[in-house]
């Protein structure tokens, strides 16, 4: 099989990782609906909202490709979308938790989508603004995505909450399950810090006010109550993941590195 890469992990790149592999690892949970959504239309929506994040992953790992080998030394061009893709260890993966948690059931996967939905929408219509010109122009794109992913998750939790008593005891299972993944979404560091100095983006801190305030918009629609915050903080973002997304990789990376430079 073929060897992982080893990356320049400047705070550049950590940043767009962050995101690019938040949207991977969400697309590829959305793909596991593929046939299997509660009705055809649905299951032709997710998988567009999962090719929609691909997408986005493709353009933002490209951009993160230049900028890790400007300083990286390495006499070779730069990795490029697939390599950053399918030969990173686990371990070199910045996606949030929340995007690496099995598929669950489609109150899950709604509430789901609705959370990581308005935090990418977010940081999208922020990067508009990049002082990084590709990064801003994949933004200008993204948001457009992000914000008929928002919307559509909005509708479904505030039909199901407002559902049969068993898809409101879903979606409040759903709730207490996803919640305490919260806090890593807006948990700023020292990458975050250079990535404002630098005016690549935006802190993750400084959406948490944005997307609480969206967030109990659509919850009072639904009428959900938010969880009080919990001491657990989960760790993705600095590759620290959960047992799901070993898994997940082994069957994403399998054919890449068994067939080296394989393509359709």
């Amino acid at each position: 099989m073929t060897a992982s890469i080893s990356l320049n992990f400047t705070p550049q790149v950590e940043y767009l990782l962050r995101i690019a592999d938040t949207c991977l690892i969400l697309g590829q949970r959305l793909g596991e609906w593929c046939g299997h959504a509660p009705v055809l239309e649905e299951d032709i929506a997710l998988t567009n909202v999962a090719l929609d994040l691909i997408g986005q992953t493709r353009a933002l790992l490209t951009r993160a490709g230049q900028i890790e080998h400007q300083g990286s030394g390495r006499s070779d061009g730069p990795y490029d979308e697939d390599q950053l893709a399918f030969l990173r260890d686990e371990r070199d993966y910045r996606n949030l938790t929340m995007a690496e948690l099995p598929r669950g059931d489609f109150a899950f996967t709604v509430l789901r989508n609705l959370m990581l939905g308005t935090w990418l929408k977010l940081h999208w219509d922020r990067l508009q603004q990049s002082s990084d010109a590709e990064l801003a122009a994949i933004a200008g794109k993204a948001v457009k995505e992000a914000r008929y992913h928002q919307q559509h998750a909005a509708d479904w939790l505030v039909r199901l909450a407002d559902g049969t008593d068993e898809s409101r005891r879903r979606v409040e299972k759903a709730l207490a399950e996803l919640w305490r993944f919260v806090p890593e979404m807006f948990a700023a560091d020292a990458i975050d810090d250079a990535a404002v100095a630098s005016g690549l983006g935006p802190a993750r801190s400084a959406l948490r006010e944005a997307w609480q305030a969206e967030i109990a918009a659509v919850f009072d629609a639904a009428r959900l109550a938010a969880p009080a915050e919990a001491a657990f903080r989960s760790t993705g973002t600095l590759g620290v993941h959960s047992e799901h997304l070993g898994r997940m990789l082994a069957e994403m990376q399998f054919l890449q590195r068994s067939f080296p430079g394989g393509a359709w």
